[in-house]
């Protein structure tokens, strides 16, 4: 996932992730901001994922989410 376009775009994806994560919070988002690394965390602290498994997720529902097909150049 290109990160750029991840922070460029953020606005307009903060929707789809709230749909996917449901317990990621509106400050939970504006804390994200775009920062793929903060999602990663935020996933970690509200779901119990490990690390690895927080990384997959974030890279699964990026990559098979047609509106963000940028996003895996």
């Amino acid at each position: 996932m290109n990160e750029d376009i991840l922070k460029g775009q953020w606005k307009q994806m903060r929707g789809k992730v709230r749909e996917w994560w449901g317990k990621l919070t509106d400050d939970d988002l504006d804390q994200i901001s775009g920062k793929k690394d903060q999602l990663i965390g935020k996933l970690q602290e509200r779901y119990g994922y490990t690390r690895d498994e927080a990384a997959r997720e974030v890279d699964t529902h990026f990559e098979n989410e047609p509106s963000f097909s940028e996003m895996r150049r």
